[in-house]
């Protein structure tokens, strides 16, 4: 079964920066959404806080259909992503930056999920 790609992925390079991007994207409206929940649980915040979470987090849920891949391989190499980007959150908005370990860890997960979404394989045109 090959994969289709869509037109944004003419060149490697530019197929390689699309999933980035989608990537990345995708861990915003995750984390964000996730994070407009937890202000409304469990910082007392607004309804709106939850409506607005619901919303986000169903647009996390449409961008990974962008991806040029298998399911499998999107949400595990989404994971690691989101393991990355937890780390940067909580960096940014919690004021609390990453230590070494998360730092050595971070980079172990990137190694292992460029190994699974970016290594070649016959099956897929990529």
């Amino acid at each position: 079964m090959k994969v289709n790609i869509d037109s944004s992925c003419i060149s490697r390079k530019k197929c390689f920066l699309y999933t980035i991007l989608l990537f990345i994207l995708a861990g915003i409206f995750e984390i964000g959404g996730g994070y407009l929940i937890w202000l409304w649980l469990r910082e007392g915040g607004n309804l709106m806080f939850a409506f607005l979470g619901a919303i986000v987090l169903f647009l996390y849920g449409v961008v990974p259909t962008f991806q040029p891949s298998y399911f499998h391989r999107i949400y595990a190499t989404y994971g690691g992503i989101f393991v990355v980007m937890s780390l940067l959150w909580g960096w940014i908005f919690d004021k609390t930056p990453p230590d070494s370990y998360d730092l050595i860890g971070a980079l172990i997960i990137l190694i292992g999920v460029s190994i699974i979404y970016y290594w070649p394989r016959k099956e897929e045109s990529i």
